[in-house]
C-alpha cells in the first residue's frame, strides 16, 4: 500500500502509531479487509469499528484499574498484546475466546469483587479502534481520548490469554488504594439514624 500515511513527529502525549502490518492484523478480523484498508487509506484519522471473536477479543477496563493490569502485564510478566484508550476506558486486546473464559475464572477468584466490572468483547461483539495516526497534537492540549498506548506493529502480535488476564487482574486488584470503592473491605458511612458498632 504505497499511499500508507507516515506517523506525525512524536507530540508531548505517548501515542503509538499503528504499523502497515499491525494495519493488516487489523483489518482481517473484518470479513471485508480490502474495504477497511480503503477506509484508512482515505481517512486515517477517523476511529473504526472492528468484529471481536475472529481474530482477537477486548477486554474493556476503566482507565486506572486498566492502566494497572497492563503494568503488571509490563512489569513482571509476558507484556501486553495490543492496547488503546477510547472515551476514558482502556482497551486490551486479548486471544480468542478470552471474553467467555475470564469472567468464569475471576468468578471463582477471591479478589474478584476487588475487580471493577470489566466488558468483555468476543463472537458477535465490535469495538471501536482508535485512528491509525491520530491528527498533529495541538501545543498544551489534553491527549486525545481515543489513542493506541501499545499498537500493533506485526502481522501476528502475541496476545495474553485469559489465565494471563486473571493474573494481571488479581495483581491490580491487589495494588488498588484501600479506599476504592471497588475494594471489599472498603469503609462506608453508616446511614443516618444508624445504631453505631460497638
Amino acid at each position: 500500500m504505497s499511499d500508507w500515511p507516515q506517523p506525525p513527529a512524536p507530540d508531548r502525549h505517548l501515542a503509538s502509531y499503528v504499523t502497515l502490518a499491525g494495519a493488516d492484523w487489523l483489518a482481517s478480523a473484518s470479513p471485508h479487509p480490502r474495504r477497511v484498508h480503503h477506509l484508512w487509506a482515505t481517512h486515517p484519522t477517523a476511529p473504526s469499528v472492528l468484529p471481536c471473536g475472529t481474530v482477537f477479543d477486548v477486554i474493556n477496563a476503566p482507565a486506572l484499574f486498566g492502566r494497572r493490569m497492563a503494568d503488571c502485564l509490563w512489569a513482571a510478566g509476558p507484556g501486553s498484546g495490543p492496547v488503546a484508550m477510547h472515551r476514558g476506558r482502556l482497551l486490551l486486546f486479548a486471544a480468542r475466546g478470552t471474553a467467555q473464559r475470564l469472567p468464569a475464572l475471576l468468578a471463582w477468584e477471591e479478589w474478584a469483587r476487588s475487580v471493577p466490572p470489566l466488558l468483555c468483547h468476543g463472537a458477535g461483539d465490535a469495538v471501536t479502534i482508535p485512528p491509525l495516526h491520530p491528527r498533529t497534537a495541538v501545543p498544551d492540549a489534553p491527549p486525545p481520548s481515543s489513542r493506541w498506548l501499545v499498537a500493533p506493529d506485526v502481522r501476528r502480535p502475541w496476545l495474553p490469554g485469559p489465565d494471563v488476564l486473571l493474573w494481571s487482574c488479581v495483581r491490580a486488584a491487589r495494588s488498588a488504594p484501600t479506599e476504592s470503592p471497588a475494594a471489599p473491605d472498603a469503609v462506608r458511612p453508616a446511614p443516618a439514624g444508624a445504631p453505631a458498632r460497638t
